[in-house]
């Protein structure tokens, strides 16, 4: 015991303060703003990954899937959120590799400054939104603001083009939900007069149709299907 004692008074413990000190220099001062500003885009990164990637279009669609099924409960929330997690960092692939080689990696080796990293970074993330965006969407928003039309892209204000793209993408998904429903309501349409004919007014024709949608969807291989359209619709 003795010998334990000894061995964990030798033992270094680690000791972590936090406090407010005055800076050396101006250096200090733009490091700490610079951490300040990354632990605020680190709180909003949910939202950044909701609102500006293609994750709001792929979890409504995949939504309205689950729906037309008629089965809320399965695939269960979880595993939509997961799938949608990963389709949107196969979408963003490309955006997000451009990111990476064009201001991530120059401002980690000091090349440029934080303020131009953060210019550098728009560009990609811009230029995907736009090809996602409806003109329509884009002019309701210019309008509201009293701004006349940009002349260029680049010119479109961040204030303008995160609304209209999202709105843009509920546009699409509830486009795409309504194309999903049509085959699986011909299918309830179809059963139900089938059962009305044979006299079974008694058997609901959902325990009849979602079986028959579960096949028809099984055997037309949907899910490859479905992603590869949400996936073309990004390119």
């Amino acid at each position: 015991m003795p010998l334990l004692l000894a061995a964990q008074e030798s033992l270094p413990v680690p000791r972590i303060t936090i406090g407010v000190d005055s800076a050396r220099n101006p250096q200090e001062v733009s490091t700490s703003l610079q951490i300040l500003a990354m632990l605020t885009l680190l709180s909003v990164a949910p939202s950044i990954l909701l609102m500006m990637t293609a994750f709001t279009r792929i979890v409504i669609v995949l939504s309205f899937l689950k729906s037309a099924l008629g089965t809320p409960n399965i695939p269960p929330t979880p595993v939509i959120i997961g799938l949608s997690l990963f389709l949107t960092f196969y979408v963003m692939a490309p955006t997000l590799e451009q990111m990476h080689r064009d201001a991530l990696q120059p401002y980690m080796q000091k090349q440029i400054t934080f303020e131009q990293a953060l210019h550098r970074a728009q560009k990609p993330l811009r230029h995907f939104m736009l090809r996602q965006t409806y003109t329509e969407e884009l002019n309701l928003f210019l309008r509201l603001r009293k701004q006349p039309p940009p002349r260029t892209p680049d010119e479109v204000p961040l204030t303008v083009l995160i609304p209209a793209f999202i709105l843009s993408e509920l546009k699409t998904a509830f486009l795409i939900g309504f194309y999903i429903y049509i085959p699986f309501l011909v299918i309830d349409l179809v059963v139900a007069s089938i059962l009305l004919s044979m006299g079974m007014m008694m058997l609901p024709p959902v325990v009849v149709s979602m079986p028959a949608k579960l096949l028809v969807f099984t055997l037309a291989n949907g899910w490859s299907v479905l992603t590869h359209a949400l996936i073309q619709g990004f390119r």
